[in-house]
């Protein structure tokens, strides 16, 4: 079975590093807010291109305190309007509603699955506070008229960077693009904990204060609490672990970008929609996809997963249902969102890691070819 993400041996490649780092938390008595946090902080916000990173507990939380700062600043209120992409995951939206803000969703570019930039000032209305982007897949959503239509109407661009660390746009990476981001360091994120984690990165000293204190219990010192905060820490041997990871990241996007290179150039069934891109021949080297996830599209979708499942390939579907036909979210159950219900009804996550043997990624291909 070719594993749609072998999680053991990625990190069987550190193992010296990891249990090196691990001993040294164990043995130094401090396992929250130490001096491993702040060595992972600094190397972060080095890394990204920022004045500041703030570890948290999370993604989702890294989101929720961006937008809970901005309410503590004065900037947004309960009620404020936030653009997002329709088809991301249901944490991006439950950011926003966990704040009492209102999701505006809007429809993704069919091709690049992130969202419609031509889109969002139709959807700019005067309780719009922020537009949320998503750089979904490992793909950077970016351009220099988001950046122009922000500075129109005075909005913030907050980057949900859970998908694609170390992505680049014009020399600089995701995460540095916005006034603010929202990184996940879930175990199967190109740079993945062994547990939970997550950070916040930005340039602005206030927001950050204010996230870094919310995420505290809202306390800047102890037993003093300035705000009605959370409990969301990055604690020492997460940031430990990240810390010793952080070192091979960009190599591991490198090969990320071979393999889907690989895919784009060998996968020729013509029943499949490949990932869009500018020139496939030079996706190895293409700084602004770090393929996070490399998605298909295929109308008879579950039969495609079925076949695969056969031929011992192991593959996932980001995401079957979308987040406006959920339960969960049943007031929005009646919008009309044509090109997301095609991309999650259509789309399939076929397997790429940095430690995908050449042998399985040729064979995959040849099954795809196969399938008609």
């Amino acid at each position: 079975m070719i594993p749609f993400l072998d999680l053991r041996e990625i990190n069987a490649r550190y193992a010296d590093e990891l249990k090196q780092a691990a001993s040294e938390v164990i043995d130094s008595g401090w396992y929250l807010l130490g001096e491993r946090v702040r060595r992972f902080e600094a190397h972060l916000a080095e890394y990204t291109g920022v004045k500041h990173a703030i570890g948290v507990g999370n993604g989702l939380d890294a989101l929720r305190l961006i937008l809970r700062a901005y309410i503590e600043l004065g900037f947004m209120k309960e009620g404020d309007e936030i653009i997002v992409p329709a088809n991301t995951y249901i944490a991006t939206i439950l950011a926003i509603t966990d704040n009492g803000l209102v999701p505006v969703l809007v429809e993704p570019d069919i091709r690049s699955y992130n969202l419609d930039l031509s889109l969002v000032e139709h959807h700019i209305t005067p309780r719009t506070k922020a537009i949320m982007v998503v750089h979904l897949y490992g793909r950077v959503c970016w351009s220099e008229e988001l950046e122009a239509i922000a500075e129109k109407h005075g909005l913030k661009i907050i980057e949900d960077n859970a998908q694609a660390i170390g992505a680049t746009w014009q020399g600089k990476r995701t995460g540095s693009l916005g006034h603010a981001a929202g990184l996940s360091f879930y175990p199967g994120k190109n740079l993945g904990a062994l547990g939970d984690a997550g950070a916040v990165t930005t340039d602005d000293a206030s927001l950050a204060e204010v996230v870094r204190a919310l995420g505290n219990y809202g306390s800047k010192v102890k037993y003093i609490n300035e705000y009605q905060g959370l409990n969301s820490r990055l604690d020492e041997m997460q940031a430990a672990f990240l810390d010793v990871k952080l070192k091979h990241l960009d190599a591991e996007n490198r090969r990320r970008r071979e393999i889907a290179g690989y895919y784009c150039n060998h996968i020729r069934c013509l029943d499949l929609v490949l990932p869009a891109t500018d020139a496939e021949e030079s996706i190895a080297n293409d700084p602004s996809h770090v393929w996070h996830l490399f998605v298909v599209r295929a109308k008879e979708r579950d039969r495609l997963l079925r076949y695969l499942e056969d031929n011992s390939v192991h593959t996932l579907i980001h995401y079957p249902i979308p987040v406006h036909k959920q339960a969960a979210y049943r007031g929005l159950n009646d919008s009309c969102l044509p090109v997301t219900e095609t991309v999650h009804r259509e789309v399939l996550s076929l397997p790429i890691s940095p430690v995908l043997e050449n042998d399985a990624v040729s064979f995959l291909c040849e099954c795809v070819n196969r399938f008609v």
